[in-house]
């Protein structure tokens, strides 16, 4: 592979935690009952106000609302329970060295996926500038605009490009703009689910990728 395009939560951060305590306590502030945290986790890799709709069933309006507080409030509750999974810098670490062009392509917003990335020493690895949030592209995953962003930054071809995420959408995204694909099974969704948007690989450890 000539280059390789990560998702962030779920792959290279372990950020369930974090967002799951910001949604109910986004929630708890606007006088709604909590979700079903299954229902909250069914959305992640979405952009952030499927979370309030479909996950807790807002209205659109009320979604608009939700999203403004919990960006607000997201380094407070959610930043202290964020981590990195087992083996991701260790992975980052060796495709840095072996001069592979690595890109993370995100529906988290812009302003938090870099801070994250910085917090987790990960931008050692990927520069800010090869880092994408969902304001990145005019359609979100599973669309496949935002991979054809970064194969324009970095002048590859879909056909020598690995997606790698925890998501279908993630898969479907990378599937959409013709490049392989790999899912990993750590993260918010089962290998079951996984197969079933018929990734061309699947790995239970980041360090399978080496």
């Amino acid at each position: 592979m000539a280059a390789i395009i990560f998702d962030f939560d779920g792959t290279l951060g372990d950020t369930l935690r974090g967002i799951l305590a910001t949604s109910q306590e986004t929630l708890r502030r606007m006088g709604f009952p909590p979700a079903d945290e299954a229902a909250l986790v069914a959305t992640i890799g979405l952009p952030l106000r499927f979370n309030f709709t479909r996950g807790a069933g807002l209205s659109e309006e009320e979604a608009d609302q939700a999203v403004i507080l919990y960006r607000a409030i997201f380094d407070e509750v959610a930043v202290p329970l964020i981590d990195g999974f087992p083996g991701v810098e260790e992975t980052l670490s060796t495709l840095y060295e072996r001069g592979i062009p690595m890109a993370v392509a995100s529906s988290r917003g812009q302003r938090s996926l870099e801070m994250l990335m910085h917090q987790l020493g990960y931008d050692r690895y990927i520069p800010t500038e090869r880092c994408f949030g969902v304001e990145s592209v005019a359609r979100s995953k599973p669309a496949p605009d935002m991979v054809y962003l970064i194969l324009a930054k970095l002048g590859v071809k879909p056909e020598e490009t690995l997606v790698v995420g925890d998501t279908t959408f993630d898969i479907e995204m990378g599937r959409n703009a013709g490049c392989h694909t790999c899912a990993v099974t750590y993260g918010n969704q089962s290998a079951d689910t996984l197969a079933g948007a018929y990734p061309d690989y699947m790995i239970d450890d980041l360090r399978k990728l080496i």
